[in-house]
């Protein structure tokens, strides 16, 4: 009998974001567990609790709760709205927790630019210590300053830079006038991606072949695995 009572109440489903960020949102923990009941109060059909009624559930007096309320609307994270029960011809008014899971929506994106912009950090980190690495030397300052006008005003990606970057390197042309020439022919072809600039790269590979009269002859092993192509003659 106890267990048919207890699965007689029911349940309801609380957003783990809920639980997980309250706190960042400026939630206190009585708020917190006022939005559960509220939740739960709205889920089985009554849309405008009484602070009585939710003071009821909880270790705060209705007093409390009217002025909790009244913050919590007032702060933007619950809201009210009045309907119309057409059948009675009467409006009535019900609280709406949509205010919250939009803040907590809002909460997510900013969680989400963040590590954004903590991978890209990362990612560029990445290049200036591969470059120096394949350089065998640190960069000089106008060295330095190319790579972040690559990346800031040219829009490359890392990923695309050590790309260029190995380009140069299995060319024999460690420079960077040369990976400049590679960034900036990819970009006039629309190239983003480095599984796009190896596409492109073969296609170019085939046309200086071409163009040297060499697509028809037989290359060793050691010539298939690194780039004749110049692209400095592009």
């Amino acid at each position: 009998m106890l267990f048919e009572k207890w699965m007689s109440e029911g349940s309801v489903s609380i957003p783990n974001m809920l639980l997980k960020s309250y706190k960042k949102i400026g939630l206190s923990d009585n708020e917190c567990m006022l939005f559960i009941q509220l939740h739960v109060f709205i889920e089985s059909g009554n849309y405008f609790p009484t602070p009585i009624e939710l003071a009821e559930r909880m270790t705060t007096s209705s007093h409390e709760m009217s002025s909790m309320l009244r913050s919590l609307v007032g702060r933007g994270l619950l809201g009210m709205e009045q309907y119309e029960d057409k059948e009675k011809g009467v409006y009535f008014e019900a609280y709406t927790l949509q205010p919250l899971w939009n803040r907590l929506m809002d909460s997510l994106k900013e969680e989400e630019q963040i590590q954004k912009e903590t991978n890209k950090e990362q990612l560029e980190q990445n290049v200036f210590v591969l470059f120096e690495k394949e350089f065998g030397r640190p960069l000089s300052p106008m060295e330095l300053e190319t790579l972040k006008i690559w990346m800031d005003e040219d829009q490359q990606s890392p990923e695309l830079i050590l790309t260029a970057l190995k380009e140069s390197v299995l060319s024999g042309k460690l420079n960077f006038r040369y990976i400049d020439r590679i960034l900036f022919e990819w970009k006039k072809n629309g190239i983003k991606t480095p599984e796009a600039a190896k596409q492109y790269g073969e296609k170019f590979r085939v046309r200086q072949l071409q163009k040297s009269g060499q697509s028809d002859k037989p290359r060793k092993d050691s010539e298939l695995k690194r780039p004749v192509y110049n692209w400095l003659e592009s």
